[in-house]
């Protein structure tokens, strides 16, 4: 595969306009005002922390179902049904693998993009496929609608959980968290290497269910734009590699457009994101001490490339506090808003990382596409 595309100075885009609406908060300080003196505790911190970045960001998320039934329906199409004794969802799934035969347990990749068509190109699945990695997939739309005139909480899973709060990512998440359930029904897979990844929307809720079911060991968010990986208090501008001007995706144009993606409450913070008690650092701090994957795009300016690389640059704190900075990976590359096969070879290089050992290709990862601005927070991890 030709990665050409990771090659790039940080002259490639032209930041035009640069705004920090405030300093990022401080994720080692608990809301009683002490500021954590051990790693010991982070489980209490990650738990205060789910207040705001959870349940405002995205609602409250419906919990394991009461009733799980896997049913395999054609080849390796399954039907997984789900919810309360009352009332359950159903929703399609799909493993698509290698027909060789297997010389040793797959790692499955965990997706819910089985509504777009996009994933399924052989150029796309090859890195996986040849790699003995399994691809899972399955229909998010099946559980909450993402058509946007019709407004909020409209699908099957509002009418199981009508007592929760969540938005469409939630609700596409908890179908991600399902979907392992399946697998570990169906077995024959290896858990200890499984991956989520998902693209744009499918990239928030990627990073939204990795945060939620510890059991995604590489959590791999592509281009998630706002409400994510980005960043709340940096809004930019630039010219793209094809020398158009484009501005990024902000806390407004969520509420505008994509409101019935995310929790109610965050229409508060629509023209004052700066008073927002969290920003995108949380939720990738909150993936540690697991690998975590951040794919972006250099002329992608609607998700904020400045912005990711801020979050980014602070999660990273959390990460070298707890001892596993190594962990915490992001690229760009050229180009624009997909997920493409070189991305999808990113994953699968970190896939083989982690269960066999094989070395990461540094030279393709932490360089950014644009002259780095001082940071935007002034705290450090813990002494």
């Amino acid at each position: 595969m030709d990665f050409s595309i990771f090659d790039y100075n940080e002259d490639l885009i032209k930041v035009t306009e640069y705004n920090v609406l405030g300093k990022l908060p401080d994720p080692f300080v608990f809301d009683d005002g002490h500021r954590m003196t051990s790693p010991d505790e982070w489980p209490a911190r990650k738990k205060e922390m789910m207040k705001y970045v959870v349940d405002l960001q995205y609602g409250t998320i419906p919990p394991k179902p009461e009733v799980f039934r896997v049913e395999k329906t054609y080849d390796h199409s399954f039907r997984i049904v789900a919810g309360t004794k009352e009332k359950q969802v159903q929703f399609m799934m799909r493993i698509i693998e290698s027909r060789s035969k297997p010389t040793r347990v797959r790692t499955p990749v965990v997706d819910g993009d089985l509504c777009f068509n996009y994933a399924f190109t052989d150029g796309w699945l090859k890195p996986m496929l040849e790699n003995e990695i399994a691809f899972v997939t399955f229909d998010r739309t099946q559980l909450a609608n993402d058509i946007r005139y019709e407004g909020r909480r409209k699908g099957p899973l509002y009418e199981v959980y009508p007592e929760y709060t969540f938005g469409a990512l939630g609700a596409w998440a908890w179908g991600y968290m399902r979907c392992v359930d399946a697998l570990e029904v169906i077995g024959g897979y290896d858990l200890s290497t499984l991956a989520f990844t998902g693209h744009s929307r499918g990239g928030k809720t990627c990073a939204l269910a990795g945060l939620l079911d510890e059991r995604a060991k590489i959590v791999n968010p592509n281009e998630t734009n706002a409400g994510s990986c980005s960043c709340y208090r940096i809004h930019m501008k630039a010219i793209r590699e094809d020398g158009k001007e484009q501005a990024n995706e902000n806390l407004d144009d969520i509420v505008r457009r994509f409101d019935y993606w995310f929790g109610e409450g965050m229409a508060e913070y629509r023209y004052s994101e700066e008073k927002l008690p969290f920003d995108c650092h949380f939720i990738k701090s909150m993936i540690a001490p697991r690998i975590f994957l951040l794919g972006e795009a250099a002329s992608d300016i609607w998700t904020n490339p400045i912005g990711s690389y801020m979050t980014s640059m602070a999660a990273k704190e959390v990460y070298d506090y707890l001892g596993c900075g190594e962990n915490f990976r992001w690229y760009f590359r050229r180009g624009i808003h997909k997920q493409l096969p070189e991305d999808v070879a990113m994953l699968v290089e970190n896939i083989l990382n982690l269960r066999d050992g094989t070395p990461l290709s540094l030279d393709r990862y932490y360089k950014t596409p644009f002259t780095r601005p001082e940071l935007i927070f002034d705290w450090k991890k813990p002494e």
